[in-house]
């Protein structure tokens, strides 16, 4: 039960897909590694890209990009499309059904009880997938056999579906809001989503958004003064920045109200302690600034909510665009509300994520809360890339910040924030904090029975080998520390996983025993079971085989590697001018 003074939650669950990271593990090595994922191309390589000569060779054209792979692959029948249907649906409505399959998974929670109300807050950019591809293309109307009428595309085409979307397809039945602010709407979603399991109107909540500034995801055309870079390099609160890079991408994570989820067993990667959301309203230079003001206020709020002093945080995560005027506007707002509640100076760390990756747009916030719900998980804090020197209308020496550039273990109590601010003035920030430590218990039965089913016999031996490496301790990976026991693999695959109909189950003992079956398995052997293993459990494994169940047990849910998405090219060329992230 939750006591009457514990407001805080649980993040349970967390995925993404983002520029050089096709989960979160990926996206952990490399922030840990200072990779710089944005993507820079050669003339050649623009000109293969179906750049035209003309426009690669124009000098306000920059070759760089938050380059997402695989973004016109989709597992259409896995969630239920056919092939046609799927090649009308917006990428980013593609991507969400993804992330918000995998963080489900990661909570353990892929498999929800129909009494259980699962949330869904979400947010995504302009279809530009419609606007370039689709609208005018003769492939597309009853010629081209897509659509017999343009309307039947509008509900793959909104991002009011985005969240209804993933509802219908995973079978959630709590709320499902659509949240619309521009850069700071998923983080805006996980607010929303936090106060909606205080107010107890679900019991579970997914939060997050997705992205497709460019489908082409090749460049920019860079316009003195606006806001985008002119070298292709997004430079967080740096002397030399000069603006932002954008990229594609989608993030999720699965909240819970934190006594349920202590009580209920899971595994809480950190908790939200605070959160706020407010406008800038008219107290700004104009529509598209950002206000001293509002983002200060927004800070303010926030620490209020968790009853947090300035002196407590170790680290912010900021909305680090790498414009002059938006990053100065951001460190002074941060100052002044840090100034309410300390004098100290340089004790915070300050970064950016968009360093890393650009500018995810939609899919910001959530992106740089993953980012930090880990750091805050693992006792790190990542350096961020690109910076030599604060900015000449940033003041920095004199303030509570310093922007670390290398990796460094975090001393000190485990308090962070996440800062996101949306074109229009829309603000969100929350605050981070290290997970109560778990009760111990016994859980190492002698025997287990781990069940692994899928759509397909491919995706089937690709789910067993992943489990096998992170059974046999993949380094670098966002859980590689974890020494989960046998049980609570076994329990979360029974209690955490979707039936499907490709399956298959290995009985062993202990881990390498369990590693060496399902090495097997993903060679597309059938895994003989221990001669010494009990006969009961060669029966619960023969009976899962043959499409039956099995029963939870004992054990705690524990995250596992995600379900290998078997994708494929769902995707209708465009004509005309290839798009570019400048034309947004």
């Amino acid at each position: 039960m939750i006591s009457d003074d514990d407001d805080r939650i649980a993040v349970i669950g967390l995925a993404c897909r983002v520029p050089g990271a096709v989960d979160a593990a990926a996206l952990w090595r490399n922030v840990r590694s200072g990779v710089d994922s944005v993507r820079r191309f050669s003339r050649a390589e623009a000109l293969a890209a179906g750049v035209p000569a003309e426009v690669v060779d124009d000098a306000s054209f920059v070759p760089a990009f938050g380059h997402l792979d695989g973004l016109t692959d989709f597992d259409a029948g896995l969630f239920g499309y056919r092939d046609d249907e799927a090649a009308l649906l917006d990428p980013q409505h593609r991507l969400f059904l993804e992330v918000t399959w995998w963080a489900l998974e990661d909570a353990g929670l892929g498999r929800v009880e129909a009494t259980t109300q699962v949330g869904v807050f979400a947010g995504c950019g302009v279809n530009r997938y419609l606007r370039h591809h689709l609208l005018g293309n003769p492939a597309v109307g009853p010629a081209g056999g897509f659509c017999d009428d343009w309307d039947d595309i509008l509900a793959g085409a909104s991002s009011d579906y985005l969240p209804t979307r993933a509802a219908y397809a995973l079978g959630l039945s709590g709320p499902a809001v659509a949240i619309q602010s521009a850069c700071s709407s998923s983080l805006v979603a996980v607010c929303q989503a936090a106060q909606s399991l205080l107010d107890f109107r679900c019991d579970v909540a997914v939060a997050g958004g997705a992205s497709v500034v460019s489908t082409h995801q090749t460049g920019y055309r860079y316009r003195a003064g606006g806001t985008l870079a002119a070298d292709g390099v997004c430079r967080p609160y740096d002397a030399d920045a000069t603006g932002q890079v954008f990229g594609n991408g989608a993030g999720a994570v699965v909240l819970k109200r934190l006594a349920d989820a202590v009580d209920d067993g899971d595994h809480v990667y950190a908790v939200l302690a605070g959160w706020a959301v407010n406008n800038d309203g008219a107290d700004r230079a104009g529509f598209t600034v950002p206000g001293v003001v509002g983002q200060s206020a927004v800070v303010a709020e926030a620490l209020a909510a968790a009853d947090w002093h300035p002196d407590d945080l170790g680290y912010v995560e900021g909305h680090g665009s790498g414009t002059a005027v938006g990053d100065a506007i951001e460190i002074d707002a941060l100052t002044r509300a840090f100034r309410t509640g300390t004098a100290r100076r340089g004790f915070c760390a300050l970064g950016s994520l968009k360093s890393n990756v650009g500018n995810l747009d939609a899919a910001a916030g959530v992106a740089g809360l993953i980012k930090t719900v880990l750091a805050v998980h693992h006792g790190v804090i990542p350096g961020t890339l690109h910076f030599t020197r604060a900015h000449r209308d940033v003041d920095l020496a004199g303030g509570p910040f310093v922007v670390t550039t290398d990796t460094r273990p975090w001393t000190g109590a485990r308090r962070a924030g996440v800062s996101s601010f949306g074109l229009g003035g829309t603000n969100a920030h929350v605050l981070v904090e290290q997970a109560p430590t778990p009760l111990a218990y016994d859980a190492n039965a002698d025997w287990a029975v781990l069940p692994l089913s899928a759509a397909t016999d491919e995706a089937l031996r690709v789910l067993a080998a992943r489990l096998a490496d992170h059974l046999a301790g993949e380094p670098g990976g966002a859980h590689a520390d974890a020494a989960w026991s046998l049980t609570d693999v076994a329990y979360t695959l029974a209690v955490g996983r979707r039936r499907l109909p490709h399956r298959e189950a290995v009985v062993a003992r202990d881990v390498a025993q369990a590693v060496g079956a399902l090495r097997a398995v993903a060679d597309g052997r059938a895994p003989s079971p221990p001669a010494e293993a009990p006969g009961e459990f060669r029966d619960r494994a023969a009976g899962w085989r043959a499409g039956g169940d099995l029963p939870g047990g004992a054990g705690r849910r524990v995250p596992l590697p995600g379900y290998p998405f078997q994708r494929r090219r769902h995707w209708i060329d465009r004509v005309g001018t290839p798009q570019l992230a400048g034309g947004r």
